[in-house]
């Protein structure tokens, strides 16, 4: 029997139908008796990146009443959760907690109302768990009490990370420079799941590839010469060879991404001029860069300097007064799964859970994740799935002419609680199970 085989054999034994009617039947009590009111909690009272104080707070007070032995404060609001348990591997599993500046129009008994004072902005803004993070957090409190239940049949550490600023693309690196590896432990495997409103509620999509891109921020800064735009001759617009550069940028993944390789340019901001007839002598652009390799992110870093830059030659500038193209040190790398370890995963959900709701969907968005910097530099086997969110007949309306499914980071963003909570209690508890676990 090859490895593959074998480890599939061994997930149908230790995540088969006797786990998977017992930890259902115990979930399902779990989610009416505890889990649902701390979801509501959450869901009503969301924090924005960085100042996720009373959700810390609230997270710390849940993990220690499980019996974790809980450290506050890592990496800003962020929280580690141990729990060791004999020899065997240590394996992390992350929620991130925070929330949006968005204000919530679904229409829910239990609609978020907050308001908080932007720490980027500094601006009263509306609050709301719009990505699905109260549902990581209460998911990953359902774990953290299933797993102490379950002590008997599996060996080694739990560490359970909560994760702050998300959003933002800075939590996980926060939290990798406060030497968390050092102080807790290197993982042998690091695990996380995010809820999807585009997955049907109670599906496991999970890929063996990248199901998250990784994100440049890149700047433009286009010199020109200023004048009267009436009488542009005198003048090296800078509008126009921004608009140049905006319609040649669309050429890098259209003719030098191989047709198969997902990449995205999109500039998201250009800003010039204050006046109708003045042609000012500068122009500014922002741009996204997704990829989901490093070699996809050099073809397209290196072209959008080339393109900038040789646009400008073509425009007649000096050479001291090129296209500035700056590239943001906050970058996010893809989320790349493990491909062996995610074969492995998805026999052991499919043996537990069932095969009809375990499978891969491909994700049609280029979406970015801080994860990986948890998981490179050094390299830890990773699995990052997917739980999906929104009833069937949602979907079944929207393409009978209903209202569509609302995506992540719209003000009507919703997820139903109680298939995403437990399904997400379950996925993670089955995993854990399957590289932990002491059954024969």
């Amino acid at each position: 029997m090859n490895k593959t085989l074998f480890a599939l054999a061994a997930s149908a034994l230790l995540c088969g139908p006797a786990l998977a009617d017992d930890l259902a039947t115990s979930v399902k009590a779990d989610y009416d008796d505890y889990l649902w009111p701390l979801f509501e909690h959450f869901h009503r009272n969301p924090e924005l990146s960085t100042i996720e104080n009373a959700t810390a707070a609230r997270m710390a007070e849940e993990l220690r009443a499980a019996g974790y032995e809980v450290t506050e404060g890592v990496g800003g609001t962020g929280l580690v959760a141990m729990l060791e348990n004999g020899d065997g591997p240590l394996v992390m599993m992350r929620a991130d907690m925070d929330g949006l500046p968005v204000q919530e129009l679904a229409e829910l008994e239990y609609a978020s109302t907050a308001q908080q004072v932007s720490p980027i902005t500094g601006e009263t803004v509306y609050t709301m768990h719009a990505c699905g993070h109260d549902v990581h957090i209460t998911s990953l409190v359902g774990t953290a009490r299933q797993m102490v239940a379950r002590k008997d049949d599996w060996s080694g550490t739990l560490m359970l990370l909560v994760q702050p600023a998300e959003e933002i693309g800075a939590g996980a690196k926060a939290m990798r420079a406060d030497d968390i590896w050092t102080r807790f432990g290197q993982p042998d495997y690091a695990l996380a799941f995010h809820v999807s409103a585009n997955d049907e509620a109670g599906f496991v999509n999970v890929s063996e590839g990248s199901p998250y891109a990784g994100a440049d921020s890149v700047d433009i800064l286009i010199h020109g010469v200023g004048g009267h735009g009436a009488s542009p001759h005198q003048t090296r617009d800078p509008i126009v060879l921004g608009a140049q550069i905006v319609m040649a940028l669309q050429t890098l993944v259209s003719r030098e991404l191989p047709p198969r390789t997902p990449g995205v340019v999109t500039v998201g901001s250009f800003h010039a001029g204050t006046k109708h007839n003045i042609i000012p002598g500068e122009a500014r652009l922002q741009l996204t860069v997704r990829n989901t390799s490093e070699e996809t992110r050099a073809t397209l870093l290196s072209g959008i300097e080339r393109i900038a830059k040789n646009l400008g030659r073509a425009a007649g500038l000096p050479e001291d007064r090129l296209p500035e193209v700056t590239v943001s040190e906050d970058f996010v790398p893809p989320t790349s799964n493990t491909p062996e370890l995610a074969q492995r995963l998805r026999g052991a959900w499919q043996a537990s859970l069932g095969e009809a709701r375990v499978g891969h969907v491909p994700t049609k968005g280029m979406g970015a994740e801080d994860f990986p910097f948890f998981t490179v530099d050094p390299d830890i086997p990773t699995v990052y799935w997917a739980v999906g969110g929104t009833p069937a007949e949602d979907f079944r309306a929207a393409e009978n002419g209903g209202p569509p499914v609302a995506g992540h980071h719209s003000p009507y963003f919703k997820v139903s609680p109680e298939p995403s909570v437990r399904t997400g209690v379950e996925s993670t508890v089955v995993a854990l199970m399957e590289l932990m676990g002491t059954s024969p």
